[in-house]
């Protein structure tokens, strides 16, 4: 997926807003030039004091209202991401209200248990006790893509906000119009409970909008998009060594076994690969399928995918899937497609850039095709099913593997101890058995990438925890101290820290009596 972070000479002042589906224009909203970010960085810096300092039940009020107003506003919320990313009405309560309803929650529910301060042991300072304080960080940086207008501005914040930090969130130009609503719901959210609405703050803007909040100075930076884009970021970031977490690409494998369930395993994959238009960084874009059921499954696929409907949504209901948010994307994508047609590759459903109006590319299953394709290796960020028959269970985790990405993958099977063997095999941030991307629904896991998919955690304890500095304090446990008597240096201090360090950590029991021993003649003879 992508998040711009190009830089446009000149930058334009306003953002034209167009429904990718329709073309109808929505409007237009201001792009921030790098100094209003420099001016918007210093605001949130102010009011982080404030809220860095507020109780966990504050914290917990106010992302509590934030589900509140979204559950008070859920038709208007779909209704704009509709209008903004072309996208269906089910996909965008099921795919972003719900979700972000789910992530609050947890937080909500977990924040304070896994960010108050944790006593830990001492080891051999005994007079001493230690503990971890998870301290906010200051102003964190989401720089997040087009694909999930309402998914990834509201669940970038919640963690960051547990933690208490003030978060300034770069939402992609190409769905600016629908962050109006989102910030005036953010606002009033933050305002119910005295907190300034410069706690949160979503900024619209192009390339330099997104270097300059990259290079202001904050305390961290998550990315959510391209490798592309990522690697910008990090050159950005590195001015300041900002520490940064990275969720990126993602080119996801679903392994299905003879013995899968035909039905679970055809939908699993019809949901992996073609939800959000396959726009989704766990989209399962590789079904890798062993020869036993290769056939019945892909006529059961086929026939399905063929049948479904897409256009641009005017009620709930309408289409099964909507258009592609940026038609940037489109390029992408049948460039790809067209290279593997090229090459062998045969598709039975799609495969053909249809004309006219809006930004459409029909749901395409891929067969014959081969590892060295450019579409087997790249990112397509699309709805694009490329099936891929293998032989037997190696052979399909060989071929899982043989990609730079990791993000998440899946593995159909009913036996369970085949499905965990599988899942152990895969290079991946996570494996779902008999299902595809949940993991990151499951708040208690955490979520992100290996290879070329990043590195950092979202979700989870891991991820409450990546927003905070995790202090170390060690202080006394009684009422006296233990004086630390370095100096001067005495003429045994060698030999006792030799037999002490001997009697401590040798593995024979002998020598540790030896060192005991000599430890107790060098006492006797300090004494006399």
């Amino acid at each position: 997926m992508s998040a711009s972070l190009h830089i446009h000479t000149p930058q334009p002042t306003e953002i034209e807003c167009l429904n990718p589906a329709t073309g109808a224009r929505l409007g237009s909203v201001h792009a921030s030039s790098p100094d209003e970010v420099k001016a918007i960085v210093e605001r949130a810096r102010i009011a982080q004091k404030k809220w860095g300092q507020s109780t966990f039940a504050q914290r917990r009020a106010v992302l509590q209202n934030i589900i509140d107003l979204t559950l008070a506003n859920i038709d208007e919320i779909c209704e704009a991401v509709v209008q903004d990313s072309g996208k269906t009405y089910e996909n965008a309560i099921l795919g972003e209200v719900m979700p972000v309803c789910n992530k609050t929650k947890w937080v909500i529910k977990n924040g304070e248990k896994f960010l108050k301060p944790e006593k830990v042991p001492s080891g051999l300072l005994m007079h001493k006790a230690g503990r971890i304080e998870y301290r906010p960080l200051g102003v964190v940086a989401c720089i997040v893509p087009w694909n999930y207008p309402f998914q990834n501005v509201f669940g970038s914040i919640a963690a960051p906000l547990m933690a208490g930090n003030a978060v300034l969130v770069k939402a992609s130009e190409a769905v600016a119009w629908s962050t109006q609503l989102f910030q005036n719901i953010i606002d009033k959210a933050l305002a119910k409970e005295g907190f300034s609405a410069d706690t949160v703050q979503i900024i619209n803007g192009y390339g330099d909008t997104g270097a300059a909040l990259v290079r202001s100075g904050v305390q961290k930076i998550l990315f959510i998009g391209s490798v592309g884009n990522g690697r910008r970021i990090i050159e950005g970031s590195a001015q300041h060594l900002t520490p940064v977490i990275m969720e990126l690409g993602g080119k996801d494998p679903m392994i299905v076994c003879e013995d899968a369930d035909l039905q679970q395993a055809v939908h699993s994959a019809l949901g992996g690969c073609f939800i959000n238009l396959g726009q989704n960084c766990i989209a399962s874009e590789r079904i890798i399928v062993l020869d036993a059921v290769y056939d019945k499954f892909v006529a059961e696929i086929s026939k399905l995918t063929g049948n479904l409907r897409q256009g641009a949504p005017t009620k709930p209901g309408d289409f099964d899937v909507g258009a592609v948010c940026s038609p940037l994307q489109i390029k992408v994508i049948d460039t790809l497609v067209s290279d593997a047609l090229a090459n062998g590759a045969k598709a039975l459903v799609g495969g053909v850039l249809p004309k006219g109006p809006g930004n459409f590319y029909p749901p395409t299953i891929l067969v014959n095709v081969t590892p060295d394709m450019r579409i087997a290796r790249e990112e397509v960020f699309g709805p694009v099913m490329l099936i891929m028959r293998v032989p037997n269970d190696a052979a399909a985790i060989a071929l899982a593997n043989n990609s730079e990405f990791g993000l998440q993958s899946s593995v159909m099977t009913k036996d369970r101890a085949r499905g965990e063997r599988i899942a152990d095999a895969l290079e991946a941030g996570g494996t779902c058995i008999n299902d595809f991307g949940m993991c990151y629904l499951n708040q208690d896991l955490p979520f992100g990438g290996v290879k070329y998919s990043g590195f950092g955690r979202m979700n989870g304890r891991d991820g409450l925890r990546a927003y905070t500095n995790a202090k170390a304090v060690l202080t006394d446990r009684f009422g006296f101290s233990v004086p630390p008597k370095l100096y001067p240096v005495g003429p045994s201090v060698y030999a006792n820290a030799h037999a002490s360090i001997r009697m401590l950590y040798a593995s024979s029991w002998t020598d540790r009596l030896a060192s005991l021993w000599t430890l107790i003649r060098l006492s006797m003879k300090s004494k006399g």
